[in-house]
């Protein structure tokens, strides 16, 4: 019995021998603060989600950005209609092969959207929804019917303005098109198909897009590219944020069979206001120029320009009498910055210096030969 006991015994202490060489081992922290490492771990779950993370739905966006989105219905000018096609919506859209109205006559006429820009009636839209339009009406989301005015139109940027007489009117607060990642949803609202009010989701896909569309030399195109569903009728719509911000406006897809095929581009809110704002001052775009010929840089360019650097715009001819000639600048330098923004391609210049005023001075980064160098630039009018 008694060497039971002592087995018995010898065994109590052995374990409390081991648990006390195991709290050793521990940090020094009183046993009080242990249990709250769990309970902090299930109480983060109901933490809010940040701004930018991906919503539960789109309800709230959406609901925001349809009463400011309208559908626009044009009358085309008869002086207009024996223009060339690039005047026709469809042939900016898919190109000459493409008639939606078979072989007969097409009417004289489009749709399209727009988004209420201000609370007084103004409309910004794409100059190819209202382009030779002799009249023009607007339908409200609330099924209000308007006939507006063409107040201008920027056919280099495939912007313009209308109005509509009234006031109160319901407008949308502008994002920062800037800020706008890649990987960031948006929603497409406009008028596809006349099937009015018709809001899609989708990503940004990428920015700076161009895409060859508004042809000739001072054509502006830097479009924000997504996966959003876009088709006839959503030229002119908004483009908004997950916050029901306006983003950008919807101007065109990429396609070979005439619908949506996968992207679709608008142009960047920041430009459009820009843009907008001048119409609405002046009547048209009051737009300031670099007076400069230029083109993108790649691998071999840079190798033939003994540059270590693969990314940036090189000036090819410089306009006599220009912005760029008078500041100093020269053939082959690559602007690589302006104002401490980052320049790496054609589409983020073009944007930059349109949304720049005549009389504005901006300091450009470039590299010339090697050597990095600050010009400041005073820019005019063209």
């Amino acid at each position: 019995m008694k060497q039971l006991f002592s087995l018995i015994l010898a065994g109590m202490a052995g374990g409390m021998i081991t648990l006390g060489g195991y709290s050793l081992l521990l940090p020094d922290t009183p046993a009080a603060q242990v249990a709250p490492f769990y309970a902090q771990a299930a109480k983060n779950i109901n933490v809010p989600a940040h701004l930018n993370a991906v919503p539960f739905d789109f309800k709230t966006a959406a609901a925001r950005a349809m009463p400011a989105v309208v559908h626009i219905s044009s009358i085309i000018d008869r002086t207009a209609s024996n223009a060339p096609r690039s005047n026709d919506p469809f042939h900016f859209f898919f190109g000459d092969d493409f008639n939606p109205f078979g072989n007969g006559t097409p009417p004289q006429g489009g749709t399209g959207s727009g988004v209420i820009y201000t609370s007084d009636g103004y409309i910004v839209t794409n100059n190819h929804v209202v382009q030779n339009a002799g009249e023009v009406e607007v339908t409200l989301y609330d099924n209000r019917t308007f006939q507006a005015k063409v107040i201008g139109t920027d056919e280099k940027s495939d912007v313009a303005v209308i109005k509509i007489e009234g006031y109160d009117f319901p407008t949308l607060e502008l994002s920062n098109s800037d800020e706008a990642e890649i990987g960031e949803w948006v929603l497409a609202v406009g008028n596809p198909f006349e099937l009015t009010s018709t809001v899609t989701a989708g990503i940004i896909s990428a920015k700076g897009r161009s895409i060859n569309l508004l042809k000739g030399g001072r054509a502006i195109e830097s479009f924000i590219q997504t996966d959003a569903a876009v088709n006839p009728g959503n030229s002119g719509g908004a483009l908004v944020d997950a916050e029901g911000r306006l983003l950008g406006i919807n101007t065109a897809i990429a396609t070979r069979t005439g619908v949506f095929s996968g992207y679709s581009f608008a142009i960047p809110v920041n430009l459009v206001a820009r843009i907008a704002d001048d119409i609405i001052e002046y009547g048209s775009f009051q737009r300031a120029f670099l007076g400069v010929t230029i083109s993108g840089l790649d691998f071999e360019y840079a190798q033939e320009l003994g540059v270590d650097i693969t990314q940036g715009v090189v000036i090819e001819e410089l306009a006599d009498g220009g912005s760029a000639q008078y500041a100093g600048l020269q053939p082959k330098d690559i602007i690589i910055g302006i104002d401490g923004r980052e320049v790496k391609t054609v589409p983020e210049l073009q944007e930059i210096i349109g949304r720049a005023k005549a009389g504005d001075l901006i300091n450009i980064k470039i590299n010339r030969r090697g050597d990095i160098l600050e010009v400041p630039v005073r820019l005019k009018a063209g």
